[in-house]
Formats: structure tokens, sequence, C-alpha cells
């Protein structure tokens, strides 16, 4: 495919679509092609809002399946427009933004941290392993998911960060996410039939009955599972179970994957012991949520986002052909020196006294909230914050390794996963 950009993506990584618009005039359209589709960039906190109006972009059809099979799920939230995703998205936002529910699950992830930490006194640990079993263990809790058990929270963490780590990358990687999240589906996929018993999926009923009938739509429900099997669709129907599952794993996936963040966090720490004491105390008031902003904007997570434009879009004063798929520049704005003094230096005082404007700062998308915009940011911001402040406070050493971030790997990590020594007596 001539003019195919698909390849350098691959081998680039975070800096291909910055490229690309540093090649292209910065005054018109940049353009590219990406999985044989053309392409139109869209960087600017303007196109920001551009990219999340429903009249410009669509995302039904924009995720490749690759995609839809290892992150995502078909038949996901994110694949949905109009009606049935503002439906949809309603489900997420009552669970994932309401503060008592982000505060328990907070003091959850807190707890389970101590918890595990403490025990692993004196032992040499890797962070990134160490945290994703902690917040997996803390989720499971927090969602009710039903049967819990320590296995059941050991193979959500290992299948939840294969669902990140190979979603964009073809060979192994992407294979294992592939299994991984077949695996999660069915086992949710049981649990929801298991809960609703034998009535059939997608019915109409009374509200009565089984756990998923136990309260009316409209109702709050006490748990992330009830809430998912309560749910009712813009047509008044229950999910289906296979939906279901996709939509429970799509609230325990992205909390488990908080720990790419706490990774980088300590990152950020390993050398500055002042920094780590005023974050221990939280000084001034605000700075461990500051902090967390700025290792949102700074370390690479997200590299662009997909939709793709619907008939009659114009573009800067040009029309867009139907199908083209826009792409938004997550990691190139998170790094425009246009927004940002000092753009590629850590910077946690940055926020302080100010929260960001919600189309500025996008390391999880942007837009309102009850449009795509990621309905886990509340979640990530006061998980992130608050596990800053127990790193922080663990008096942590970092032993020799390779702390290096390679760009070129979507998503990216230190090499070795951060290795740490947790103090006092094993």
């Amino acid at each position: 495919m001539r003019g195919d950009n698909t390849l350098p993506l691959l081998v680039k990584g975070y800096t291909w679509l910055p490229e690309v618009g540093r090649r292209q005039d910065a005054g018109g359209l940049v353009r590219t092609r990406l999985l044989g589709r053309p392409v139109r960039v869209l960087q600017g906190p303007g196109l920001v809002a551009f990219f999340y109006d429903e009249r410009h972009a669509r995302r039904s059809g924009a995720l490749p399946g690759p995609v839809l099979d290892t992150l995502c799920g078909r038949g996901a939230v994110h694949t949905l427009d109009g009606p049935e995703h503002r439906t949809r998205k309603a489900l997420f936002l009552s669970q994932l933004t309401e503060t008592a529910r982000v505060r328990a699950l907070t003091a959850c992830v807190c707890a389970e941290f101590r918890e595990t930490f403490d025990g692993l006194r004196g032992r040499e640990v890797t962070l990134f392993d160490e945290g994703a079993l902690v917040l997996a263990r803390a989720v499971s809790r927090w969602a009710g998911l039903p049967g819990y058990r320590a296995a059941d929270a050991e193979r959500l963490a290992r299948d939840c960060v294969a669902m990140v780590d190979g979603f964009a990358t073809p060979g192994p990687r992407h294979l294992r996410a592939r299994r991984a999240r077949a695996r999660q589906e069915e086992l949710l996929r049981r649990a929801v039939v298991r809960a609703r018993g034998s009535r059939e999926p997608g019915k109409r009923t009374s509200g009565h009955g089984a756990a998923g009938e136990q309260r009316e739509a409209g109702n709050a429900a006490r748990t992330p599972f009830e809430a998912v099997l309560a749910h009712r669709e813009a047509d008044g129907s229950l999910l289906d179970p296979a939906t279901a599952a996709v939509e429970l794993l799509n609230i325990l996936r992205p909390t488990v994957a908080i720990t790419w963040f706490t990774t980088f966090a300590a990152h950020a720490m390993r050398d500055a012991p002042e920094l780590r004491r005023r974050l221990a105390a939280d000084e001034p008031v605000g700075l461990a949520t500051s902090f967390a902003h700025e290792v949102r904007r700074f370390y690479p997570f997200v590299p662009f986002l997909a939709a793709l434009a619907p008939e009659g879009v114009e573009l800067q004063g040009e029309p867009v052909p139907h199908g083209t798929m826009l792409l938004l520049d997550v990691y190139g704005q998170n790094h425009d020196s246009a927004l940002w003094d000092e753009p590629f230096r850590f910077v946690p005082d940055r926020f302080l006294g100010a929260a960001p404007h919600p189309d500025t700062l996008i390391p999880q998308g942007g837009g309102p909230r009850e449009g795509h915009r990621c309905p886990g940011e509340d979640i990530t911001i006061a998980v992130l914050s608050a596990l800053t402040r127990e790193l922080a406070r663990l008096d942590f050493t970092v032993p020799d390794q390779d702390v290096r971030i390679p760009l070129h790997r979507i998503p990216t990590r230190p090499r070795d996963g951060f290795r740490m020594r947790v103090p006092g007596d094993g």
C-alpha cells in the first residue's frame, strides 16, 4: 500500500504520529494512511472538541478487530454511538465517577497495598507485577465478583496485563492478549449466567428474583457486578451474558492497568528524596494529585485515539471523505511545547492550585464526561494519588537495573519492570 504508515507506526511507536505532523505543513490538514485507510490527524485542544463531537466522529467500526479481541471486547461501550452509547455509558458513570464508590475502591487498593508490601519486607520485588496483583485483588472485591478467591485475582492480574500489553503489536504478545481476553470473558459470562439463574438472556422482567433482577431499572445496585447484571439498554432489554462479561472486564481491566502509572510514579521519584518526603506528607496539600496528573502527562501510555468520519464532515474548511480515520494525537499533545512549559521535563508542581483543562491534558482522552471520554479517569487519578503517597512512605530503594522506557514499544514501561527493595526484615 503506497504511502501506508502501518509499518512505521510499529517501528517508531509513540513518536510516529507527532513526527508525521511535524513533517507536514502545520497550517493545513495532516494526512497519512494506516491499515490501508486514509487518515486525518487531529492535534491541539481545539480539535479535541471536534473529535468528541458525535456529529464529526463515530466510534462504530473505528476499532479494528485485533483491538476489540484484546483490549476492549466485541460489543463494548467503546464501539457505540448515539442513544445506545449514552445509555451504556451511564452504567459506567454510575459506578466509576460517584464519589463514594471512588473512595471505596481507593481505600480498598491502599489496604491491599499495605498488606501486600508488609509481607514483602526485606525482599526485592518487581513493582509492575506486584502492583497489578494489588489492583486485581482490590477491584475484584470492590466489584463484588461472586466466589472471589486469591487464585482468581492472580489470574485476573496476569490476564489484564496481557490484554493491555499485547493489543497494539503482532506476534506472541498479541496472541497472549487474545487468549487472556477470551479466558476472562468466559469466566465472567459463566458468573453472569449463574447469578441470573435460568432466566433467558435479554428477557424483560419485573425486577424480582435472581441477582440480576433484584433491582428495577434506575435503582442503584450495590456493586458493579450487580449494576452490570441489572443494566437496561436503550430498548429496555438486559445485557446478554457475553456483553455483560465484556463490560465487567472493561471495569476490571482498566483498574489493573493503573499498575503502568504506579510504576511510572516510582520511576519519577526514585532519585528524588526531597520529592518523596513532600509526597509522603502531601506538602503542599494537593501535591500527590498534581504529581499524578504529571505522571499521566509526562509518561507514555495511550499514543492516540481513533474514530471514523461520518458523511458531510468538514475539517478546517476542507471536506473529509466518509469513512476517513480520525486520529487524535494524545502523546503529541501531552508533550506540545505550545501547551506546556518544558514539556519533556517532569515538573510535579505543574498542576498545583489549578485543575488541568479537560481538553488540554488528555492522557485518557478528552471531551465531556457523558461522551466518549474515559469513565475511569476519576478512579485513575484517585488511586494513583493514593498509591503515590503509599510508595513515598515506603522508603524503598532501587537496585541497579535497566530503567529506560523505550518509546518504540506500545504500551511501554521500564525495561526491568522497576525492581525495588522493600525496607525491613523479611
